[in-house]
């Protein structure tokens, strides 16, 4: 059987815009209770109440391989995902599952819902919102809280704790 492990990190700082995505590949990163270091997220910055039950989202290369194979060219990060994870199944990812990645420590709270902000990707703009919002419907990622501060690497290994 194939570890889970991160295939990639994704940060997005603040521009103009406003627009967390796509996001961009870093090497490493510093998870904080309040997020990864570096990373700018509109909607979290506006909702302000239970932010910390959004502090990372993640998602996995099989959602991003069948979306590719549906016709959308989804890249690691496009998505809003901070952790994009490999030989990782997102089906059998759940709210309360607990995780440990390096030193860091992170508990699943809830899916993400696609939204209009992903017209902003250049394959999808305005005339294919509708259908792609459609498409990601349960699969566009869950957030994440963190219960143990720390650094995380790509590579590290993406280890289930309950």
């Amino acid at each position: 059987m194939l570890e889970s492990k991160i295939y990639q990190i994704n940060v997005k700082p603040k521009t103009q815009d406003g627009v967390g995505l796509p996001k961009e590949k870093v090497s490493k990163g510093i998870i904080t209770f309040n997020g990864i270091e570096k990373d700018f997220n509109n909607y979290r910055k506006l909702k302000k109440k239970n932010t910390l039950d959004m502090a990372i989202m993640i998602l996995s290369m099989d959602v991003i391989n069948q979306l590719q194979l549906e016709g959308w060219p989804v890249k690691p990060g496009d998505l809003g995902e901070n952790l994009t994870l490999d030989n990782v199944n997102y089906n059998s990812l759940k709210p309360g599952n607990k995780y440990k990645i390096g030193n860091v420590e992170l508990q699943i709270s809830f899916i993400c819902a696609p939204c209009k902000k992903l017209e902003n990707l250049k394959y999808v703009g305005l005339s294919k919102i509708g259908s792609f919002i459609k498409t990601l419907k349960n699969r566009r990622g869950w957030y994440c809280k963190v219960l143990k501060e720390g650094t995380i690497k790509s590579g590290d290994f993406f280890e289930k704790l309950n």
